[in-house]
């Protein structure tokens, strides 16, 4: 199936809420070999990200991202959870250049006073997350490292995101029966939406040839 090589650069907008979860419950989705990263005893953080990349991006899909901070050999990253998108191409790339297991979904962004974006598999509600217009803020750029696991060699990438913040009103819900429910997020801390945005997401980089999961 054809999708860009990497790196690949995404323009759009997105929505992210963050999350202190009990360590144990995102321990138990990481490789045996990474280390949940703690700020308090017992707590770990979650993310949970939804986006729409338009036009002037390598494809125009939507996704939601689901991932928590960790640390492998005393380098901290981020550790993807689960990933969907709502493009063919999007799921082979994600899955054979970075490792990423995405799957397919279908989203719905509704506007109005309140706003709200649900994502599904097929009956199924994975989530939805109601939120107000946001408060914009300043622009601002942003690098992180994130670790994923292609066949048995554990690979880090970059991900490079310039952003007019806002601060947003949130309200996720999970269900019962979603997979995200293998992790209790309770409503976020902190909600914020990034507009105007451009995220480059680079190629990836073997670190460990043969980790051990």
């Amino acid at each position: 199936m054809p999708y860009p090589s990497a790196p690949w650069t995404l323009r759009g907008h997105a929505l992210q809420t963050l999350h202190l979860v009990d360590s144990a419950s995102v321990r138990s989705l990481l490789p045996s070999g990474l280390e949940v990263l703690e700020p308090w005893p017992g707590k770990a953080i979650a993310s949970v990200y939804l986006s729409a990349y338009q036009a002037g991006s390598v494809l125009e899909y939507n996704e939601l991202i689901v991932a928590t901070l960790i640390r492998q050999a005393g380098n901290i990253g981020g550790w993807v959870t689960h990933i969907y998108v709502d493009h063919p191409d999007s799921v082979a790339g994600g899955r054979e250049i970075w490792g990423l297991p995405k799957e397919l979904a279908e989203f719905t962004w509704e506007a109005g006073q309140t706003q709200q974006v649900m994502v599904r598999q097929g009956d199924r509600l994975l989530c939805s997350l109601r939120y107000d217009p946001p408060f914009s803020l300043w622009r601002q750029p942003f690098s992180a490292t994130s670790f994923s696991l292609l066949d048995s060699a554990l690979l880090s990438f970059g991900a490079h995101l310039d952003t007019r913040l806002g601060v947003v009103k949130g309200h996720l819900e999970v269900p019962a029966n979603s997979p995200l429910a293998q992790i209790y997020f309770g409503q976020p801390w902190l909600t914020v939406s990034h507009a105007e945005m451009e995220l480059r997401v680079d190629a990836p980089q073997k670190r460990v040839a043969n980790f051990t999961k």
